[in-house]
């Protein structure tokens, strides 16, 4: 039976989020090792999950090496890089010798001296197992893709969803592959397309145009004889790198003019269709004004610029203060507020409570905002959901947590911890109904629908102000190739072989 390693490293690096990113916030968050990783990710929606069942259709034996990820955040440190690039690497080399390797990664890591931490890190491992052992990995559909990665991997595959419901079934699709190449049935080559484009982050859900277009063609590709695999991301421009942007790239079955082929033809389809990729948006003030006419069911807001899955620091107040100064009712809103916390702990619950909450992480994310009330519940924050949600993940922890219902009737949740809003499970098990509330903020673009638009009469994306703004025109971009559409509206492309 081969014998095939299981690892994963994700983190989703913001070069302008305010929160850092110690080598202890991925020991803190997930780490696990040998048989502790198959206890926490056997079974989940995730592609480790994925590589899992893998083994158990495809008949070879997982070994566990090592996982962990960070809650999106700022680039690592150089320390916290190196630390755990050794954790892996070392546990890798413990595990050999091996048939192939399954990775799960993200795409986005950055780290101080490697702004492509990804492929740092894919090199070092190619460096470790010699140029012939299979390594296949799937990666996030917000990867800024890189020439390092594809050569350091036979096969690269992304997710085809946003939300990410499909994570699993891409694990599964990478352990297929690469028992096909280690049974010498395939031959994979890879070609990789990289148009000057930014898909604006609001243009990003899948289930709607123009994304939709975007992965529609993929199924075209998928279904061309001779390509083994096919992938689209839509980049994150959130990471100030070179590589930053729109990626397509397919593979083939011994064949590298197909799968060249195929990467430029999707590439030249989404270029073709650029404009379709702006966003325009109704801000703060607008959006709250929006959710005044009486209607049945939750509005949800998305809080674009506090993004919590994009490195957002949880804390923006820009809603909060509109909902406040316009006297919406019944809104709930969650903010990620630890000295608030404390606060309501050391009153207790029940107990009346004033205080300063939110807008305390910097000065771009709005001001505390005061609110009067009462404590309704302190909780640990943690739930489960197991369904299929963004991140595929499973559990959700965030935190020690308080429930204010202020004197306005809002509900405001008070975290310790940093959580992106991808469950219900999340509110249901602070004893809140979501279903009951007029107006719901949620700290998130795309990730937060597979769980909120089973609820939502509406949502509304808002254009706030942040580390995670809708526009990246707002950004001082550095490292990035210069010449990126919108950011230079007249820039050319056209993919050389079509």
């Amino acid at each position: 039976m081969k014998r095939i390693g299981i690892a994963g490293f994700l983190h989703e690096s913001n070069s302008f989020s305010p929160i850092p990113t110690p080598y202890q916030h991925f020991k803190e968050t997930s780490y696990t090792t040998g048989k502790s990783l198959l206890d926490r990710w056997e079974g989940t929606h995730h592609q480790l999950g994925g590589f899992l069942e893998g083994a158990k259709q495809f008949g070879f034996k997982p070994v566990p090496i090592f996982a962990t990820y960070g809650i999106p955040s700022a680039p690592m440190s150089k320390e916290s890089f190196e630390q755990l690039s050794s954790d892996m690497i070392g546990l890798i080399q413990t595990a050999l010798p091996l048939d192939g390797l399954l990775l799960a990664l993200h795409g986005a890591a950055v780290s101080e001296p490697f702004p492509d931490a990804d492929g740092e890190l894919l090199a070092r491992i190619r460096r470790l197992v010699g140029p012939s052992l299979p390594i296949v990995s799937v990666i996030d559909l917000h990867a800024n893709v890189s020439p390092e990665m594809i050569n350091a991997t036979h096969a690269l595959i992304s997710y085809r969803s946003n939300p990410h419901l499909d994570q699993r079934q891409c694990g599964i699709e990478g352990s297929s592959i690469i028992m096909r190449i280690l049974n010498q049935e395939i031959s994979p080559i890879q070609a990789l397309e990289c148009p000057p484009l930014l898909i604006n982050i609001t243009k990003q859900y899948t289930n709607e145009a123009p994304s939709k277009q975007l992965y529609s063609d993929l199924e075209t590709v998928l279904n061309w004889p001779g390509i083994l695999s096919a992938s689209t991301a839509m980049g994150f421009y959130y990471s100030d790198v070179k590589d930053m942007g729109a990626s397509f790239w397919a593979i083939s079955d011994s064949n590298p003019s197909l799968a060249k082929k195929a990467a430029q033809w999707l590439a030249q389809r989404a270029w073709d269709r650029r404009q379709q990729f702006l966003g325009d948006l109704p801000n703060a003030k607008q959006a709250v004004h929006m959710t005044q006419s009486k209607i049945d069911g939750p509005i949800v807001l998305m809080d674009v610029g506090d993004n919590v899955g994009g490195g957002g620091p949880g804390d923006s107040t820009f809603l909060l203060s509109e909902i406040v100064c316009q006297k919406t009712s019944n809104a709930l809103v969650v903010l990620f507020d630890p000295e608030a916390v404390l606060t309501c702990v050391e009153k207790g619950v029940r107990q009346s409570i004033d205080l300063l909450v939110g807008g305390k992480t910097d000065n771009h994310h709005g001001q505390p905002v005061r609110i009067k009330g009462k404590i309704r519940l302190i909780s640990d924050g943690r739930s489960l959901d197991t369904q299929p949600r963004h991140g595929g993940h499973g559990l959700f922890d965030q935190g020690l947590t308080a429930v204010i219902q202020t004197l306005e009737g809002h509900l405001v949740v008070l975290t310790t911890l940093r959580s992106a809003p991808r469950s219900l499970e999340q509110l249901y098990a602070l004893a809140i109904v979501p279903e009951n509330m007029h107006l719901i903020v949620a700290k998130g673009v795309v990730a937060p629908r597979a769980a909120y638009e089973a609820i939502a009469s509406q949502t509304i994306i808002v254009d706030t102000p942040g580390a995670t703004t809708a526009n990246p025109a707002n950004f001082k971009f550095q490292h990035c190739r210069r010449s990126l559409y919108p950011l230079v509206k007249d820039v050319k492309y056209s993919a050389s072989t079509l």
